[in-house]
């Protein structure tokens, strides 16, 4: 479905527009009064003034004035975010220095040096995200050293990144899934990792608008539709614990909010369950009002009286009181059973804590004083110092080590004195090693968990207690990368491995050296870059390496020509296949037959593939992806690695729709479950078949214990087709649950 957004009407004359912001920046000024120290009026006076001066001939897509960006990020930091003077001050100038002739010696003599930085940090950032995948990777790099310097850089460029994704509206599609992925892989996770829990899920809700629009409206729709019975529910829900809290005499609020469109979406794909069966569509929230000696055993006063009112699921008991998260979050969150035989989740914190949870790291700081505790923020960025400092790799993989290292949610686990350590969730024995000690990392033999003796790649579980055992014998191995999740160890394994393969690699350097003086030539640049060439190896240490393992007979160098001290490699003869093989999965496109329209290519035939990992057919939502050896891929928006693709190498996304195509049948696949009953298998196949005469490819069917599971692999023309096919199917009396093969590979 193609959902390109159209320029709004834009109609305001100067005067009006004139009047608009100034409107905009009073009401900054007036989110701002309690902040305002004397002085800090005229500095903010001048920054708006520099900032609407400087961007005063430009506009945004939509056609409103430039500088309504800028006051809307200022505002977010301050009433979203908690950020005060100097933070506005920096908002307001973010855009200055890159896309105007303001200079960053007109800021820092204007507005100090402090701020100047911070306009640098942000000026970095903007232009990060673009150019080539290990040039973003390095621009990410950036961003992260001036955040352990100065992390309102972050906030800020958050603050900017959610108004971006609230006025997505008027940009072109391509842009749209380019800005909402990068949202989704990178921004969202960050908001979250700094506590900004309110922004982490408007910009999720928001990239899936974008990202998968149907189902976004669909959930949407659904839950404006149960809004009134699940108040009804709500109500019911709270008067007994409302009745028990007053009558303690506490000072609370207490009420229920809808959980986020994409976490509901989330919650669907994950169980695999319809809209209907989601149990927690909401979480029923209790805030107290408590002196901070009392925080705790108030929390846990409460959570006494609403276990004793409804069952609680033991298992679903989160305690982020005596442990709280490294993003500062502090809750008790436990799930009970409601009244109607429902699950709901129930979140107990005080005032001060639901501050630190939607204002995350401003709010956090604002408390610091209050606590002995060494923040554990500060001890996230000394861990992203380390391994900024600690990486001297281009690291495409960079981003994605980012993601899993420090964006993860966190796990703790103890060492045998009891020290307690945080790793990303997902982390292994191995992972633990390296965040003692690289040293103990790289000569790391065994693990005991919890007294028992497991692999290094055995995955820790909060509370686990682990004694690493070393011998110096020891070395990494290549598969000790397959298994690591934390950037530490994987960037000194690889140090290791690298070490390790240049000593190897140093007896193959002889070898070539001795046959390049056999045959006259010498061992130069020029020589050593010919062989690294011919034997399409990415550089000169792979050549020794292969090489010294015998992976590379330089008997074949008596084919090169020596020219003085020169070598030259043979040239490729070329072989002409006559009769190419058909692939049916290659569909080329010509004049004739568009099932697949791609824009901005003008030429008659462009051969695609469709990408295995998802396996779009038309009707769904898609975009090209320039695959480095493969051509065209399509994926569908939805599509497990698009977030991925889209955010880490956005210059090779072609914008694709389909045009209406009868002649061509997709394979695609369908998991079917249900009561075990005489005939099902004929009542299915009858309906594909006999009804709506689609092909079937394969079928399976097990049946157990009552129930039965069914895999269809059928050709349809379009996603319509398949719609009404999946419809059709649920409505066979006995049908449980029809889903479309998501990520499995079906070919």
């Amino acid at each position: 479905m193609e959902t390109v957004a159209q320029t709004p009407k834009y109609s305001l004359n100067e005067e009006q527009e004139r009047k608009l912001i100034l409107r905009e920046y009073r009401s900054l000024l007036r989110s701002l009064k309690s902040k305002i120290k004397p002085g800090d009026k005229d500095l903010l006076r001048r920054a708006f003034e520099v900032s609407a001066e400087a961007h005063k001939t430009m506009r945004r897509k939509s056609g409103e004035p430039y500088i309504l960006h800028p006051l809307a990020v200022a505002k977010v930091c301050v009433e979203e975010i908690g950020l005060g003077v100097r933070s506005t001050i920096c908002a307001l100038m973010h855009d200055t220095v890159e896309d105007t002739d303001v200079t960053l010696e007109d800021i820092e003599r204007e507005f100090g040096n402090e701020i100047a930085r911070i306009v640098d940090g942000l000026t970095k950032i903007s232009n990060v995200i673009d150019v080539n995948a290990s040039q973003q990777a390095e621009n990410f790099k950036k961003i992260l050293l001036t955040l352990t310097d100065d992390p309102r850089v972050i906030l800020i460029k958050l603050a900017d990144r959610l108004h971006n994704m609230r006025t997505l509206e008027s940009m072109k599609r391509e842009k749209q899934l380019k800005i909402a992925s990068e949202t989704v892989y990178v921004y969202a996770p960050l908001a979250h990792r700094m506590g900004l829990y309110n922004i982490k899920t408007e910009m999720e809700d928001l990239a899936m608008k974008y990202m998968e629009p149907e189902t976004y409206r669909d959930i949407a729709q659904k839950l404006a539709e149960t809004k009134r019975e699940r108040s009804k529910f709500i109500n019911e829900f709270i008067k007994p614990i409302k009745e028990k809290l007053e009558k303690n005499q506490f000072k609370f609020e207490i009420y229920g909010r809808p959980k986020s469109i994409h976490s509901i979406s989330s919650k669907m794909k994950k169980k695999g369950v319809d809209f209907e069966e989601v149990y927690d569509l909401f979480a029923i929230r209790v805030i107290l009002d408590s002196p901070p000696e009392k925080e705790k055993e108030d929390c846990w006063k409460v959570y006494s009286m609403i276990t004793d009112e409804y069952t609680p699921a033991p298992e679903r008991l989160r305690d982020w009181l005596s442990n709280p998260k490294s993003n500062g979050y502090e809750a008790l969150h436990t799930t009970v059973m409601g009244p109607q035989g429902k699950w709901v989740e129930v979140q107990i914190r005080t005032k001060r804590m639901n501050e630190i949870a939607e204002k995350g790291l401003a709010a956090h700081w604002k408390y610091k004083e209050e606590t002995s505790d060494e923040s554990r923020f500060e001890k996230w960025f000394q861990q992203i110092r380390e391994m900024i400092s600690g990486q001297e790799t281009d690291s495409i993989d960079f981003l994605q080590d980012f993601k899993t290292s420090f964006l993860a949610e966190e796990i703790y686990v103890y060492t045998p004195k009891g020290d307690v350590k945080m790793l990303p969730v997902g982390s292994t024995a191995l992972d633990f090693a390296f965040a003692i000690h690289s040293a103990i990392g790289v000569k790391t033999i065994g693990a005991k968990v919890n007294h028992k003796l497991v692999p290094l790649s055995h995955k820790l579980r909060s509370g686990d207690q682990i004694e690493i055992i070393t011998s110096n014998k020891q070395k990494p191995s290549e598969d000790w990368l397959g298994f690591v999740v934390t950037a530490k160890a994987k960037g000194r394994i690889k140090d290791a491995l690298k070490e390790e393969k240049k000593k190897i690699g140093d007896e193959g350097k002889y070898a070539v050296q001795r046959k390049l003086e056999g045959m006259n030539a010498a061992m130069n640049q020029h020589n050593i870059d010919e062989l690294v060439q011919w034997y399409k190896l990415p550089s000169h240490a792979d050549l020794f390496y292969q090489v010294a393992i015998k992976n590379i007979d330089l008997k074949d160098l008596k084919e090169f020509k020596v020219t003085g001290d020169k070598i030259e490699a043979p040239k490729p003869v070329k072989i002409f296949d006559t009769k190419p093989e058909y692939n049916p999965q290659h569909h080329t496109i010509t004049r004739k037959d568009t099932e697949l329209i791609i824009f901005g290519e003008s030429s008659d035939k462009i051969v695609y593939n469709l990408a295995n990992c998802c396996k779009p057919i038309p009707g769904d939502d898609v975009f090209g992806f320039i695959t480095t050896g493969k051509g065209l891929t399509i994926h569908r928006t939805n599509c497990p690695n698009a977030a991925k693709l889209l955010a880490s190498y956005g210059h090779r996304v072609v914008k694709t729709k389909w045009a209406k195509n009868k002649e061509i049948s997709f394979l695609t696949g369908l998991k079917i479950v249900g009561m075990d009953d005489v005939g099902v298998v004929n009542k299915i196949t009858s309906l594909i078949s006999g009804d709506l005469k689609i092909n079937i490819a394969a079928i399976t069917i097990e049946a157990k214990e009552g129930l039965f599971e069914g895999n269809i692999k059928l050709y349809v023309h379009d996603k319509e087709e398949l719609d009404e096919l999946v419809q059709r199917l649920k409505d066979l009396p006995g049908i449980e649950s029809v889903e479309r093969y998501d990520t499995e590979d079906i070919s």
